[in-house]
């Protein structure tokens, strides 16, 4: 399959998409992308097969009459949630899929990516709705090339041998600027996606919100603010805590974010570039809801709501430590910066105050593909912003993650915000 097209075509960026994809994979064996290391998590090769599934179910099944499946048992084996589409296999037993071979799986990619290359050449005589939904496919590859990420990382964890995802890094030295508060006056605001390019359903409809009078903090909470407040006893003292958040560090022994270690020498952090000392000024990482709520009180404070964070962005560009720049890791605001917002974008996704629901007016999609975002609105809080580990091309003003309140693996940390008026 020859990989060349202009990036600025859905040609091109199909190409650019896949082979990102795959790039994530270079260095990694095969065992290290078979393997499952909790039932939040997939498998490499899992998510390899399944990016590849969700084309072939949603675009080649329906597109292309002559089309073949690679293997007729991939139906099955790499639905993830499509109840619409049918019998799915247990996502605790991803681990377990010892065959298909890892060079199966790449086979499989080249299977469909040769059927999407013939489609792709007459794309233009095709109905609208498949230009849609290859799009949607290459948002959602996107999303798991992250999860990708997330998953590998929590897989080494695991290993005694901490064995590093990519040997380099860049880590910062410098010390973080101060934090300041940037004040909003109360406004009626629209929020919502704006109609502009791509939007997956859940940032619809456009609607009118009333925003309060509050304060944003000017950057993330850092390493090292959140160790004063571990130091404070903040996880012993039950006053800072939401009941079950506190039911929960009580019960899985929770004393500092994940991945952290204590040694004689200080405090380490097992990264994508494997163990390394923890720096006090980069944006602190791997903390649920409950944890970033429980610092919030501490501090003073309390986190954002999805409405103050998109206000606060509507206008800036997205600019941040995304995948593309390699670090792999967040990375402080050095002294010196421009005076303004920052790390609004990348580093890491920022929890917020809102419940993941849906929009007035919100109506799924038909059909299984309607299956994507809707069914999840409930018992999850809305993350915002993207992390170090998030394509660029992927994230805007109005795009809304979402994870349940005890998510720690994501790449999830904490930005501030308080009521009132300027003092």
């Amino acid at each position: 399959m020859p990989y060349t097209a202009p990036a600025d075509t859905l040609r091109g960026r199909y190409y650019a998409v896949r082979q990102a994809t795959m790039a994530l994979v270079t260095g990694l064996s095969a065992e290290d992308c078979a393997l499952q290391s909790m039932p939040d998590a997939s498998p490499v090769k899992w998510h390899l097969a399944h990016t590849s599934w969700f084309f072939e179910t949603f675009v080649l099944e329906q597109a292309t009459a002559e089309y073949r499946h690679f293997h007729p048992q991939f139906r099955v084996l790499f639905n993830s949630y499509y109840v619409g589409v049918g019998e799915r296999h247990q996502r605790l037993e991803r681990g377990l899929l010892s065959r298909p071979a890892f060079e199966d799986i790449v086979r499989y990619r080249e299977h469909v990516d040769a059927h999407m290359e013939k489609l792709l050449d007459s794309i233009d005589s095709q109905p609208q709705r498949f230009r849609e939904l290859i799009e949607l496919g290459l948002q959602h590859e996107q999303q798991h090339q992250e999860l990708m990420l997330t998953d590998l990382k929590h897989l080494l964890s695991r290993n005694p041998l901490k064995p590093a995802y990519r040997t380099t890094s860049s880590a910062c030295t410098g010390s973080a600027v101060a934090l300041r508060w940037v004040h909003y006056g109360a406004a009626l605001h629209m929020l919502g996606h704006d109609g502009m390019g791509f939007a997956f359903d859940n940032e619809l409809p456009r609607h009118r919100v009333f925003v309060e009078n509050h304060a944003l903090a000017s950057r993330l909470v850092t390493n090292g603010e959140y160790q004063a407040f571990i130091d404070d006893s903040g996880y012993e003292r039950a006053e800072l805590w939401l009941s079950e958040g506190w039911d929960l560090i009580k019960a899985q022994g929770w004393h500092a974010p994940s991945y952290w270690e204590a040694r004689d020498d200080g405090r380490c952090a097992f990264t994508l570039h494997g163990m390394q000392a923890l720096h006090p000024d980069e944006p602190v990482c791997h903390v649920s809801y409950f944890e970033a709520d429980a610092y919030a009180r501490w501090a003073g404070a309390r986190l954002p709501y999805e409405a103050e964070w998109e206000v606060a962005t509507a206008q800036l560009p997205i600019a941040g430590n995304f995948v593309e720049s390699g670090m792999l890791r967040p990375l402080a605001v050095p002294q010196g910066s421009a005076a303004g917002l920052q790390q609004f974008y990348g580093d890491v996704w920022e929890w917020t105050h809102s419940a993941y629901a849906p929009y007035p007016g919100f109506r799924t999609t038909p059909g299984a593909v309607g299956e994507y975002n809707g069914k999840f609105m409930a018992n999850q809080y809305v993350l915002r912003g993207g992390s170090f580990a998030t394509p660029r091309s992927h994230i805007r003003a109005s795009y809304r993650n979402f994870f349940p309140a005890a998510t720690r693996w994501q790449f999830t940390g904490i930005r501030l915000a308080r009521d009132g008026q300027p003092e």
